[in-house]
């Protein structure tokens, strides 16, 4: 097996992608964001980490980072798994490349963990579990009052605030300044990527994210605790989600935290279906 490093995202898709691409859900995080990558060069700061493992042109393993988050990692081959990671992890350490943590489908991140702390000694704990769903056909949950609409820039601010509380929500572990969740906010108004569900006033937000040659995925997905248990996160995941179907795309996915059984059952009384489950491994410093 021969480990390859790329510059560009272009590059790394060129090895990667059909792999990726034949389970396009189940990658729909490595193959987005490479996508994404690949169309927005300029609005990385630094440099992403693209290796591909392969033995001749088969793909045995591809990880994919975008500094200071945690590596992506993926890999369709049970056993040579830990040979692909162990020649990643390799590379990662001589070339000084900081790894806080993995994430992956389960045996692949775990695999990695294993193979990382076996070379550097820093232990490693699960942070997180989440499960991805797919959704090829919407079915319509209750209808609270409102409706969906586009967020437009006199929503900036609300947005930010809103991105902002819900990475804190989920993800506490990570480092996310409200400096970078007004950008973010900016950034998916701008691109026409946010919605809102308006009650009088906007009560919750949803938006679209990495798109795939047949897919779309959905989040973050976002109510504030004084407008929560009156369905309108479900409505408006459902209406975007149906708005995608219609636009031309065959499936919508997502992600949702396995510790939160509410958000798990209600994705699938609107029609998602679990595809796989991904963990969070962070390393000691």
């Amino acid at each position: 097996m021969n480990l390859d490093n790329f510059a560009t995202a272009a590059e790394f898709l060129d090895a990667a992608g059909p792999a990726l691409e034949a389970q396009e859900s189940a990658n729909n995080l490595m193959y987005g964001l490479a996508l994404r990558l690949r169309q927005f060069p300029e609005r990385i700061e630094t440099a992403p980490y693209f290796a591909a493992v392969r033995r001749g042109s088969e793909l045995h393993a591809a990880a994919l980072m975008t500094p200071p988050h945690n590596l992506i990692v993926f890999s369709d081959h049970p056993a040579s798994m830990a040979q692909a990671f162990n020649l990643m992890a390799r590379s990662l350490l001589q070339a000084g490349w900081p790894v806080p943590g993995v994430l992956g489908p389960n045996e692949p991140a775990l695999a990695f963990a294993r193979v990382w702390q076996g070379l550097t000694g820093r232990a490693y704990r699960l942070n997180m579990r989440e499960r991805c769903y797919e959704l090829r056909q919407v079915i319509p949950p209750p209808q609270p009052p409102g409706y969906m609409r586009l967020a437009v820039p006199r929503d900036l601010d609300l947005a930010a605030r809103w991105l902002y509380d819900f990475q804190h929500e989920a993800v506490p572990d990570e480092a996310y300044s409200r400096d970078s969740a007004l950008s973010d906010a900016r950034t998916k108004i701008g691109d026409q990527d946010m919605y809102l569900w308006e009650d009088g006033e906007p009560v919750a937000l949803a938006a679209r994210t990495r798109p795939t040659p047949h897919g779309y995925v959905i989040g973050p997905v976002y109510t504030p605790p004084e407008t929560r248990r009156k369905g309108y996160a479900t409505a408006l995941t459902a209406a975007l989600s149906q708005l995608l179907l219609d636009s031309g795309k065959q499936h919508t996915a997502l992600f949702t935290n396995l510790a939160n059984p509410i958000a798990n059952s209600i994705y699938q009384k609107i029609g998602y279906q679990p595809v796989c489950d991904f963990d969070v491994y962070l390393f000691e410093k």
